[in-house]
């Protein structure tokens, strides 16, 4: 039995002093629009409270899809560097970037020199992306739809040389027997694509999926609970949003903070995943079950 710890949004606060030369383009909206709303809405105490009460479930590996920073500063990601730290090693904790992770050009790159090893993994050629962590019969395939994008878009984008790889590696992982976990930020479901926010190149990553099947989908992005399904091959895949790590109660558009946790079991040739999500609930201020369900 392996358990799976799923985390997502994080957006760490508070948003450090912003000098004036910084807020160009994409950053000048975005931060305004932190000023406006989301300071009120995501903060570090929530997130605090949450990451203790995963940490205690004691997971053998923890899943974190995206959105660690807000613009993307470099004081932000190496911020996002040390909480990564605290959240465990780098052998038990993998993350796959999200759109605030690449808000400007560069900055994904930055992310990826500071992250280090929580942002590597096993690879088929020199490209990041998609990466494969293997714990015990577990393997979580991290891929990325981390984008520079325009001003009020929020866009992913899975293109396809990075199909092809992923490909290869849920042929290759589904052949040695392992549960496919794969990670990206942005949803790959069609019910949760729009203009402006959706995943440019989602019909590709379905497309994958089902010819190549995988056992699980984990995302973030929405800042809601969710859970979902795509075809795979021969079966229907399970695709689960969290909400954002650090969202506060009382936020007017998302859920409270909240993380998933996986069981995941053998059963004969097949597997049993059984998810428990966990978090605050729109009143009170204990952290608690909100939910278990068999998956798959």
């Amino acid at each position: 039995m392996i358990t799976l710890a799923h985390i997502s949004d994080i957006h760490l606060s508070p948003m450090p002093e912003v000098a004036l030369r910084d807020l160009f383009g994409k950053r000048l909206t975005g931060y305004l629009n932190w000023k406006i709303k989301r300071h009120g809405e995501l903060n570090s105490e929530t997130l605090a409270n949450l990451v203790s009460h995963m940490q205690a479930q004691n997971a053998d590996f923890t899943a974190v899809t995206g959105d660690l920073v807000n613009l993307a500063l470099r004081f932000e990601i190496e911020r996002a560097g040390q909480w990564l730290s605290a959240l465990g090693p780098a052998d038990k904790v993998a993350v796959c970037p999200g759109n605030h992770d690449a808000y400007v050009s560069g900055t994904l790159e930055s992310a990826q020199e500071i992250w280090g090893d929580y942002m590597r993994g096993e690879t088929l050629d020199d490209a990041v992306f998609p990466f494969v962590r293997r714990v015990g019969e577990l393997a979580i395939i991290s891929c990325s739809s981390a984008v520079p994008t325009r001003p009020f878009l929020a866009v992913g984008r899975f293109d396809e040389k990075q199909a092809e790889r992923l490909g290869r590696i849920l042929h290759v992982m589904g052949e040695a027997g392992y549960f496919r976990t794969v990670m990206i930020h942005h949803p790959p479901n069609p019910e949760l694509q729009h203009p402006s926010f959706g995943l440019k190149g989602h019909r590709l990553f379905r497309q994958v999926i089902a010819e190549h099947g995988a056992e699980m989908i984990l995302h973030g992005h929405t800042h809601r609970s969710s859970i979902h399904s795509i075809p795979g091959k021969g079966k229907e895949v399970p695709v689960v949003g969290v909400a954002a790590a650090s969202a506060a109660q009382g936020g007017t558009l998302d859920d409270p903070a909240r993380y998933n946790l996986f069981r995941i079991e053998r059963q004969g040739d097949g597997w049993t995943c059984t998810m428990r999500e966990f978090g605050f609930q729109r009143l009170g201020h204990d952290i608690v079950m909100r939910l278990q369900m068999r998956i798959c």
